[in-house]
């Protein structure tokens, strides 16, 4: 059984800083795409960042470019989402997210999310 279990959520003043993880389990994702997602109350589901299965192609999103960066540890199966000079509206649902494939495209499987709260 595959489990995308997230964790480093919590809350922080705006101008902070927090690390999300993903850790993966139940299969090997060391050569496919993962990435992060992020759900606000009352918006629909944002894309924040994805890396390729090789860890060289990165894509991050336009509202948090400059401030986010996304890394994968391969041995450990695992995602990271580093996100710096939070803002209030960087509050959400953060989300993990795995390909099957090696360059970034639909995820195939997703985490139960961790919450991230900026206060102003």
């Amino acid at each position: 059984q595959v489990q995308l279990i997230e964790s480093g959520g919590g809350l922080v003043q705006a101008g902070g800083s927090l690390r999300l993880s993903c850790a993966a389990s139940g299969r090997t994702f060391s050569r496919y795409a993962m990435g992060w997602f992020r759900q606000a109350p009352g918006k629909e589901r944002e894309f924040v960042a994805a890396v390729s299965g090789d860890g060289v192609t990165r894509y991050v999103g336009d509202s948090v470019k400059g401030r986010f960066t996304i890394s994968r540890d391969s041995a450990k199966n695992t995602v990271y989402l580093q996100m710096n000079r939070l803002e209030p509206g960087d509050t959400a649902v953060y989300y993990c997210a795995a390909t099957t494939t090696a360059v970034w495209g639909r995820p195939a499987y997703w985490g139960q999310g961790t919450q991230v709260t900026v206060s102003s």
